[in-house]
């Protein structure tokens, strides 16, 4: 909610519980952020659902296990990495089985851990629906940004601490 700054005083905007409203500029940046998590993995999710039948969480597990050493990762840093719960991921990976695209057992270094390695018939799949991926993030974000707004995104992920730890 923007705050209506009247011509008395700079901090019109302020309650008396001290509670800020946001002023114009912080609305457009709050309206921007949103815009940007509620409306974008859906626009990125449409191609991979046409043309894979896969949505855009399935090709994040997919494309994280694909990069990582062995193509093997933890569960529980797989659905960190993917931006899902654990029990979306177990959900998605039941699925995963049943196709053959990837195995899962307990870590051999530590039994509380279950592993989750991407089958050949896996990483076929995410090969296929890569380039599919990339044009709709380069068509829809990365080529229309400057290098400096491309960097000051990840800047900005940085500082809020919203960006995955890399785990590779």
């Amino acid at each position: 909610m923007a705050a209506d700054k009247g011509a008395d005083s700079e901090d019109a905007h302020v309650e008396g519980d001290g509670l800020r409203w946001l002023d114009q500029a912080e609305k457009e940046a709050w309206t921007g952020v949103l815009s940007l998590a509620m409306l974008l993995p859906g626009r990125l999710e449409s191609p991979l659902r046409r043309e894979h039948g896969i949505t855009l969480f399935e090709y994040l597990v997919l494309s994280h296990m694909s990069e990582a050493p062995q193509r093997r990762l933890r569960m529980g840093d797989l659905a960190y990495l993917a931006g899902g719960s654990p029990s979306r991921l177990s959900n998605v990976m039941k699925r995963f089985e049943r196709r053959a695209w990837v195995e899962r057992f307990p870590d051999p270094g530590n039994g509380r851990y279950i592993l989750a390695t991407l089958t050949e018939e896996g990483f076929s799949v995410v090969r296929r629906a890569a380039p599919t991926h990339l044009r709709a993030v380069r068509g829809m974000l990365l080529d229309r940004l400057s290098v400096a707004d491309q960097k000051a995104l990840t800047r900005i992920a940085e500082k809020l601490q919203i960006r995955p730890v890399d785990f590779l």
